[in-house]
């Protein structure tokens, strides 16, 4: 029973990584950029800078956004691109993962015997943790950027100084969910590793096939030593002790 529930859990955890995962993509304010003041000061912010994975925006103080699009795919700058490919590898990848771990749950009867969905469900978590590496980098490359031009503005205050918004986070949060959940499927599959635990398993073909030649044996020494041999052994024994007497 908790075999089920644990993997229930873990897809559940992988769900939901991965949705966080995809409103990433759609999400505004990567990197974040204000001119004016802290909040608090005597000057207030008077507009503000944000960029996702597909437009470069400005925001005044009003509430006016006015946003460019980026051009064709050959006009984006290379670490961009790079983002964008890896977070889309990763959700394909995940998604593969995620139809193979709900083929391999031992509660939806559909990946076969035990032993098979326990292979299927370590499959899976294999599918999850390649997209997850992916995702992760991607956000990574990313970050690398903004920290880099963080470090540029402070060398050159003509320059914008961005920092990292809250979709990077959501989208980290969302990796690590997805890095439990498929860890807590390769825990409940450990009989897949260990085939001599104390989980009940399926018998395999040879393991039938010495089951019956034992049995075979066994039936064999019982007709050698049957009721009605054993009974004139044990009648002529007493006749013996009988005449000693």
């Amino acid at each position: 029973m908790w075999r089920r529930l644990a993997q229930i859990l873990g897809l559940l955890l992988c769900i939901l990584g991965w949705c966080l995962v995809g409103c990433t993509l759609a999400m505004d304010h990567w990197r974040v950029a204000q001119l004016g003041g802290q909040g608090g000061s005597s000057v207030v912010v008077t507009a503000w800078y944000w960029s996702n994975l597909w437009k470069d925006c400005y925001e005044d103080s009003s509430a006016v956004v006015n946003c460019v699009d980026f051009g064709v795919l050959w006009t984006v700058k290379p670490y961009i691109q790079a983002v964008r490919g890896l977070l889309m590898m990763g959700l394909c990848l995940g998604l593969i993962g995620t139809v193979l771990t709900f083929f391999g749950l031992e509660c939806t009867y559909i990946g076969g015997d035990q032993r098979s969905n326990d292979r299927m469900l370590v499959t899976a978590s294999a599918f999850h943790l390649v997209s997850c590496v992916s995702v992760v980098a991607g956000y990574c490359l990313y970050i690398n950027r903004v920290a880099a031009a963080f470090l540029h503005s402070k060398a050159d205050p003509s320059k914008l100084s961005y920092e990292i918004g809250p979709p990077l986070y959501l989208g980290l949060v969302g990796s690590f969910l997805i890095l439990l959940g498929c860890s807590i499927h390769c825990a409940t599959a450990c009989r897949v590793i260990h085939p001599k635990s104390g989980h009940p398993t399926a018998p395999s073909i040879r393991e039938k096939k010495e089951e019956e030649e034992v049995l075979r044996e066994e039936r064999d020494i019982y007709r050698q030593y049957s009721p009605s041999k054993s009974s004139k052994y044990i009648s002529s024994y007493r006749m013996s002790s009988v005449v000693i007497v």
